[in-house]
């Protein structure tokens, strides 16, 4: 019987991405993947739903299988399922550049470098940055930090707890087509319907998740608790809003307002009671991004050390 988890390999995966990063190269796993994605995509489009769903499908569902075939082929060789679980760990984590990006947003706008600090922004998000000020483009960091320290490094460790490698690795393949096709566009309407649900489905749980992790690490963990609770579902999004209601909390600011994408306005409801997002309070939420990454990972590292004494004792009997 395949053993599925390995508290030592995330660990190492969790130093690895701490050390490494995330390389911006073609051969990193998460490339290859949307590659092949796009490929795809242009052999089954069609402006419909039902091919939307079977996009998805193959794309999460090979890759998925591609995990527990890979689980099955290391099951007898302790460093192999180590080595395993280490590389994919590191493959699907993003935290470390995650808050390299909100460190560079903070020294480019420190300098007052605005052009700069536009041309960064898509990094971090999908918002139009041209004309955006100081203000605005530190409001969009703080935002962003807020929701993808769950997409990027609390909900693929949530899922490596639930189901090791292949959890974490069909969780990096629905929330990458999310960012492929799971958004509002003429194209991607109906055929990015399934991705974006599923992405929303597979973030229920990391997100508030988040958000409690949030207040247990917060500078002010009663104001993060509070604005939690009373804004985290005011965000057009199902799991956006918690994370970004409890990172206002924790921070003291006030997040939300209009937003730009591609031409098409949005005016969401803000959340919190502090004031706008500076340039300073850019730093800060990188140091609380950092802080809910370790504490997802000891979260993470727990759980899979329990499924393992269960996994053994039950072995035993």
């Amino acid at each position: 019987m395949p053993i599925w988890f390995d508290p030592l390999g995330l660990a190492l995966g969790v130093a690895l991405d701490r050390l490494l990063a995330d390389p911006q190269s073609p051969a990193h796993p998460v490339a290859v993947f949307g590659r092949g994605a796009a490929r795809l995509e242009q052999a089954l489009y069609a402006d419909d739903r039902r091919r939307g769903v079977l996009h998805v499908a193959v794309c999460v569902g090979g890759t998925a299988t591609l995990g527990v075939l890979a689980v099955r082929a290391t099951s007898r060789s302790r460093v192999l399922r180590t080595t395993l679980t280490a590389l994919t760990t590191w493959a699907v984590l993003g935290g470390t550049t995650l808050a390299r990006e909100g460190a560079y947003m903070s020294d480019a706008l420190e300098s007052g470098d605005l052009e700069r600090a536009r041309a960064r922004l898509p990094h971090l998000c999908g918002r139009d940055p041209r004309g955006l000020e100081a203000p605005e483009l530190a409001r969009a960091t703080v935002e962003s930090l807020a929701e993808n320290t769950s997409d990027a490094v609390v909900a693929p460790l949530f899922w490596g707890a639930v189901a090791g490698v292949p959890g974490m690795l069909a969780y990096r393949a629905i929330n990458t087509l999310d960012a492929m096709i799971g958004h509002h566009s003429p194209r991607y309407e109906r055929f990015g319907w399934a991705a974006a649900r599923l992405d929303d489905v597979a973030n229920y749980v990391p997100a508030r998740l988040t958000g409690v992790l949030t207040v247990l690490t917060a500078p002010d963990p009663g104001g993060a608790r509070a604005m939690l609770r009373r804004d985290g579902h005011r965000h057009p999004s199902p799991n956006a809003g918690r994370c970004e209601a409890a990172f206002a909390g924790a921070l003291g600011v006030t997040l939300g307002g209009k937003n730009v994408y591609g031409g098409r306005v949005e005016e969401r409801p803000t959340m919190g009671d502090g004031p706008s997002p500076q340039v300073r309070d850019i730093p800060r939420a990188v140091r609380l991004t950092r802080a809910v990454s370790l504490a997802a990972a000891c979260v993470a590292g727990a759980a899979m050390i329990g499924a393992s004494l269960a996994g053994a004792w039950t072995r035993r009997r």
